[in-house]
């Protein structure tokens, strides 16, 4: 919703906003843009004037702003759809989808064609350093976009990334996820089939070799969609690009892809087939989503070397494993990790980039999916990779009955099980004084969140100073 407000704002569009709760660093980047946000609904708000509506998908009747729009008969629209109708038709539009690694992907192959002067419109979930901004709509005929699989709105229940008329789509991995709104995997992967039927016979997907549920999705459009050229991408030998001689070091990784000889008289299956790479970011999960990220770049037509170099000056992603600041030898990280893999993920990539470091944990369940206890068994198998994690309450707890709810408890008991320190705090407070009053020089905090955490970064820094 902030990239495409910016973007709109950009095109002379007089654009505000309103949220229930406004936190950096989309909140800092809207103000520098000149957009008004309100914090907390209010039918106020609306300007009497309004052309559009655009309603985010986290919005829902009883809304008092909802109520308005709609006793008002203005016009109103989803953010995908306002994205369709004003930036999307006639563009080469190239659509990163999966559960983990979406923004970093996206990022990095908007960086891609950025830097070699291709001037790309672009729609990111996040502040790609790179690029400044989440979000921009440029007379290119490029057009790179995060697909989410989430649903669209309270009007529209399909998936965003079916709006997006892709000619090139990215699947990096499809896990359980959005408990709100998929009862199992099976329904989040009709989404992803869905979206192959509207590819393009002159588009291609790139597909995660390694992922069983992307194989899936590939074996039934295989089966049902002719038309459409899908290639695996990944660390298996049955990969059609594979991903091999990763080389680890703490201030990246190396790579390299290869890929099958050709048949007589057929071009190799991608020109990058045999070129090695480095991409500054830690993990096999961040090599991966470099992968696929080149493989698209290389589909619009840049050159391996041309590839390189752009993924060389990569600068990452705005809370993805972002350094916030070092205070008394003791680090403090910011992650976007909510789902039980990403937050294994996150771990293994911070000890890869600090070996003798002890590692803190700092996670909010916050999400729709981590808040139940869908990923109860999972969320405790993952912060246990930790030495010591920590785990907030969960705010409004009372919209979900016990039944539903994770539960903290036998949580903080099976970490401590697994033989790592855990502690369940009272409010974000009670957490810095614990971690601050344990912390060691060296440690290292990771904080994860989808949301702001009230402030915890800077009060630890502060906390740690003093």
């Amino acid at each position: 919703m902030g990239a495409v407000a910016s973007a709109m704002a950009r095109q002379g569009y007089v654009v505000t906003g309103t949220d229930a709760n406004v936190y950096p660093p989309m909140s800092t980047f809207l103000e520098n843009e000149g957009i008004q946000i309100f914090q907390g609904y209010n039918p106020a708000n609306i300007p009497a004037d309004t052309d559009l509506v655009v309603i985010g998908n986290a919005m829902s009747r009883g809304n008092i702003e909802v109520e308005a729009v709609l006793d008002s008969r203005l016009r109103y629209m989803s953010l995908p759809e306002t994205m369709k109708e004003f930036f999307l038709w006639g563009k080469r539009n190239l659509v990163v989808t999966g559960t983990h690694g979406k923004t970093t992907t996206t990022s990095m192959l908007a960086w891609m064609l950025e830097a070699n002067g291709l001037n790309p419109s672009f729609m990111i979930g996040g502040i790609a350093r790179n690029l400044g901004r989440g979000g921009r709509f440029t007379d290119s005929a490029f057009c790179v976009l995060e697909g989410d699989e989430y649903d669209t709105s309270f009007f529209d229940k399909r998936s965003k990334f079916l709006h997006y008329l892709p000619e090139v789509v990215i699947i990096n991995n499809i896990e359980m996820d959005h408990a709100d709104i998929y009862a199992n995997v099976e329904e989040i992967k009709l989404s992803f089939k869905r979206l192959l039927r509207v590819v393009p016979r002159n588009g291609i997907v790139f597909i995660n070799a390694d992922c069983p549920n992307c194989q899936d999705v590939r074996t039934c459009a295989a089966a049902e969609l002719k038309t459409v050229r899908t290639v695996s991408v990944g660390m298996n030998e049955t990969a059609d690009i594979r991903i091999t001689d990763i080389e680890h070091r703490p201030e990246g990784c190396e790579f390299t892809l290869l890929c099958p000889p050709a048949e007589d008289g057929q071009p190799p299956l991608s020109p990058l087939c045999g070129e090695r790479f480095f991409v500054p970011m830690i993990g096999d999960f961040n090599v991966r989503n470099a992968a696929m990220a080149a493989c698209a770049a290389a589909f619009s037509g840049l050159g391996a070397e041309a590839i390189r170099t752009a993924l060389n000056s990569f600068e990452g992603v705005a809370r993805r494993q972002e350094v916030r600041g070092t205070v008394n030898g003791v680090t403090v990280v910011d992650d976007f990790a909510h789902h039980p893999t990403a937050i294994r993920l996150a771990i293994a990539g911070l000890r890869q980039r600090f070996p003798k470091s002890r590692l803190w944990v700092l996670f909010e369940p916050r999400s729709n999916t981590t808040i139940r206890n869908l990923f109860q068994n999972e969320l405790a198998e993952a912060l246990s990779h930790a030495d010591f994690a920590v785990i907030s309450p969960i705010e409004n707890h009372k919209r979900l009955t016990p039944e539903q709810r994770l539960d903290e408890d036998k949580l903080l008991a099976d970490i401590q099980a697994a033989g790592t320190d855990a502690y369940v705090g009272k409010n974000v407070d009670d957490i810095v004084a614990h971690v601050v009053t344990h912390v060691h020089p060296n440690d290292v905090i990771l904080v994860m969140s989808n949301g702001g955490f009230g402030g915890i970064h800077n009060k630890l820094l502060i906390a740690l100073a003093q």
